[in-house]
């Protein structure tokens, strides 16, 4: 666990916010070679499921590549409920033209949901790892 031996606490809320771009808003050939939208979207649906089938709760939020649109959609989100993780995921953080997103992803966190813990994958397959290291 990323806690374990930190300042830095585990998550004090077991709700997770699972933040993706949705697989048909990548730009045509912005998918790394040989995959699909439908391809990873299966992958982050497992993930996902993955991460829901230890009793770990939540919400997934495939958003768009519009920082203004992701702003108002993660805002809504984290108004009606409150998260105790947030994982982002690896299209947002790991390709350089979405690093504008990923800076207002975070700026919105920060801001919104004071307290809540960044989890980062580097593939949807290892998401429930991930979200581990920050739950209590």
């Amino acid at each position: 666990m990323s806690h374990k031996g930190s300042q830095v606490g585990p998550a004090t809320v077991e709700q997770v916010l699972y933040i993706g771009i949705h697989p048909e808003a990548f730009a045509p050939g912005k998918l790394p070679p040989g995959l699909t939208a439908a391809q990873l979207t299966v992958q982050i649906e497992r993930g996902w499921a993955a991460v829901r089938e230890q009793g770990v709760e939540g919400e997934l939020a495939l958003i768009g590549t519009d920082p203004d649109e992701a702003e108002a959609d993660l805002r809504n989100r984290l108004s009606a409920r409150t998260f105790g993780v947030v994982l982002i995921g690896g299209g947002i953080r790991l390709m350089p033209e979405q690093t504008l997103l990923f800076e207002r992803i975070v700026n919105v966190l920060t801001d919104a949901a004071p307290g809540i813990r960044l989890a980062f994958n580097t593939s949807p397959e290892n998401s429930l790892e991930a979200v581990r290291r920050w739950l209590p």
